[in-house]
């Protein structure tokens, strides 16, 4: 099994994800600010910061993203960019420096550095980065709005969106469908999956191809 470093262990998607990857026998390092609290793993509790000096004496295979904050959070953009973007690539140039060949990131939909949107330039920038540290395989996953119990920190657009989304799915069709509502413990289930596949390059994955990989 792989030794496999996370970042986001307390989220929406990465609560989920931790102990899978324990489940599936993969020894865990979670670099997390509060504990996550994940039975079988390892946990560095530290500022964000700290996080690739963590990893400098660690022997790493995949390194897995799922970090992401909200507005209410960060309110500011560089606050944002700070968790979103510079957070995530530093923790992914450490642990290709400890030898991980595998990157797997939660990104969103519609993500493009050239987007007009702030936080879909963000996104798309971030697979940029990531995509130049040269990792032998590079997992995107752009999930659409995602389902969970994510308590207080919802923005009200996220909540009418998921509110909605029984409605609203099925009219989304065709390339359409990749912006539907999803679950959490989906992209959980597929993140799971992908970990050591032996295939080189860089793959990115939508709704479809997500819920296929999470059946598996």
């Amino acid at each position: 099994m792989a030794r496999v470093a996370l970042i986001g262990a307390t989220g929406l998607v990465g609560r989920t994800l931790a102990p899978l990857l324990v489940a599936d026998g993969h020894q865990l390092l979670i670099l997390t600010r509060r504990p996550a609290g994940v039975s079988g793993a390892r946990e560095v509790v530290a500022q964000m910061d700290a996080w690739p000096a963590a990893l400098a004496d660690e022997a790493v295979d995949i390194a897995i993203s799922a970090l992401g904050t909200t507005w209410r959070k960060s309110g500011s953009w560089e606050r944002f960019a700070a968790v979103d973007r510079f957070a995530v690539t530093a923790f992914a140039r450490a642990a290709r420096d400890s030898g991980a060949r595998q990157m797997v990131s939660v990104s969103s939909v519609g993500a493009d550095p050239a987007s007009r949107i702030a936080y879909l330039a963000l996104k798309g920038t971030v697979e940029a980065d990531l995509a130049a540290l040269g990792f032998a395989r590079l997992d995107i996953v752009r999930p659409g709005l995602l389902r969970g119990e994510r308590g207080p920190d919802r923005r009200t657009g996220e909540r009418i969106g998921i509110a909605l989304s029984p409605l609203v799915n099925p009219l989304l069709v065709g390339r359409l469908r990749r912006y539907r509502a999803i679950d959490a413990a989906l992209v959980a289930a597929a993140i799971a999956s992908l970990c050591e596949r032996k295939e080189e390059g860089r793959f990115v994955y939508f709704n479809d191809s997500i819920t296929r990989l999470a059946s598996r």
